[in-house]
């Protein structure tokens, strides 16, 4: 089973986890509140994109 065939809780597991906060994979979605949709998330990265 691959990343892209995993349940949305199994998927979470994939991500890479560090120390430093930064450099975590899921760094850009730490203000992102549990349980947001797609659209919430889309709203978020589009607000706080570097242009």
């Amino acid at each position: 089973m691959t990343a892209t065939d995993a349940e949305p809780e199994d998927a979470v597991d994939d991500v890479e986890h560090t120390d430093d906060e930064a450099d975590r994979d899921d760094a850009h979605l730490r203000d992102v509140e549990p349980g947001a949709g797609c659209t919430e998330i889309w709203e978020h990265l589009s607000e706080t994109r570097d242009e």
